[in-house]
């Protein structure tokens, strides 16, 4: 596979459907931590604009909470706790001594659990299995390893968005 010249990636154009979505989730993974790389602790913790109190920091630890809910909890069917209690567990709250760094280094941990158990799925058919009350919203309770993936897709596109403009404001670097 060959990569962006910032080290990004590039997904395949042609390869079947569990490597394009691995690799397109990949990409964007490979994204989010690009835009935080070289900054520092008050960087990191600078919101986009009042009244939202979103970080480049709170993304990261959002996304560490995100994966662990679709593939452990939901695919998977595993008991976790969540990663971040503070706040409302979305993993967007700030706690003064914890840093990029170690953000970081649990993102790339749940990230690599996530990665083993798409491994370890005989078909992206396998069915991961949403609570009752996340079954009322979403009107299934059972959702294929293909829709948890498209959604991660999903999810991290939306979130580098965010991302972007962030990093923008802290400063002004725009683009990947």
């Amino acid at each position: 596979m060959s990569t962006t010249p910032d080290g990004r990636p590039i997904p395949p154009a042609n390869a079947d459907e569990r490597a394009m979505l691995s690799a397109w989730l990949d990409f964007h993974r490979a994204t989010l931590a690009l835009k935080c790389k070289g900054l520092d602790d008050r960087q990191i913790r600078l919101a986009s604009a009042a009244p939202s109190e979103m970080t480049l920091l709170g993304l990261v630890q959002h996304l560490a909470e995100v994966e662990r809910n679709w593939f452990q909890r939901v695919f998977a069917g595993l008991d976790m706790p969540l990663v971040y209690a503070e706040g409302k567990g979305d993993g967007f709250t700030l706690v003064p001594g914890r840093g990029l760094d170690e953000a970081l280094a649990v993102w790339r941990a749940e990230v690599a659990r996530s990665r083993e158990l798409v491994a370890a799925a005989a078909s992206l058919d396998e069915a991961g299995r949403l609570s009752e009350a996340e079954a009322a919203l979403a009107g299934t309770q059972g959702l294929s390893l293909r829709w948890i993936m498209v959604h991660m897709i999903e999810e991290y596109a939306r979130h580098n968005g965010h991302a972007d403009l962030l990093r923008e404001l802290v400063d002004g670097a725009t683009g990947t």
